[in-house]
């Protein structure tokens, strides 16, 4: 698989991308982003862009790709619905109509939120948009991750030193609540593999709340 990750430098998609450079069946891996990237590996290409509503400029290194786990975005803290919007739904939709005409053999997979479906904040609305928006257009295959608590493992850190802080302190009680409420609380690790595997068997639903997400990862249970 060639897969693309939009938001690698961020705390999930550090463990997507960790996730799939281990793969065997990930052959390369494009991280895009604002950022460089602060790791090498064999399999990975990085393409640092300025704007990321216009591909334009770019399209001939964004196609032969078999999927796109997009993990870029922002908490809604400090944000106007203008500027939350521009960064939840206009940025996310650039990159999957670009891909979409590129590459309509592509799973894309859009890491949304829990609560996305219930609540009527603001957050919620605009993300509710952002799903209906991507599963609309014309992929293989399209799916809406709402993950819940994501525990970060393997050296995975935060961009924002007060969330590094949480995730210290609480770590030992994240791995706990993981045992104890699997259907609420996920790994880094956990995430990226559930992608994966939606990329090799698909899912029974197009959007995956926390426990559905889990269940991706259940022998017997991971075709629809």
């Amino acid at each position: 698989m060639k897969i693309i990750i939009f938001g690698a430098t961020g705390m999930v998609g550090q463990g997507v991308l960790r996730e799939a450079l281990n793969a065997d069946d990930v052959s390369q891996v494009l991280a895009v982003g604002r950022a460089p990237l602060a790791i090498n590996h064999p399999k990975l290409d990085a393409l640092v862009l300025s704007n990321l509503l216009d591909y334009t400029p770019v399209q001939d290194q964004l196609t032969g790709y078999d999927a796109c786990f997009f993990c870029l975005g922002a908490s809604a803290m400090g944000l106007d619905e203008a500027g939350y919007m521009r960064i939840n739904h206009d940025i996310p939709l650039a990159a999957a109509r670009t891909l979409s005409s590129l590459n309509p053999q592509l799973t894309f997979t859009y890491v949304s939120g829990a609560g996305t479906g219930s609540q009527s904040a603001m957050w919620a609305r605009v993300k509710r948009r952002t799903e209906q928006d991507l599963l609309a257009l014309p992929f293989k295959a399209a799916y809406m991750f709402r993950p819940g608590v994501i525990q970060p493992l393997h050296g995975v850190r935060s961009k924002t030193p007060a969330y590094n802080i949480f995730y210290t302190l609480t770590g030992p009680l994240l791995s706990l609540a993981r045992r104890l409420l699997p259907r609420h609380v996920l790994s880094t690790e956990e995430l990226g593999a559930a992608m994966l595997e939606v990329v090799r068997h698909g899912a029974p639903r197009a959007v995956l709340e926390t426990g559905d997400i889990r269940e991706l990862l259940t022998p017997g249970k991971r075709r629809p």
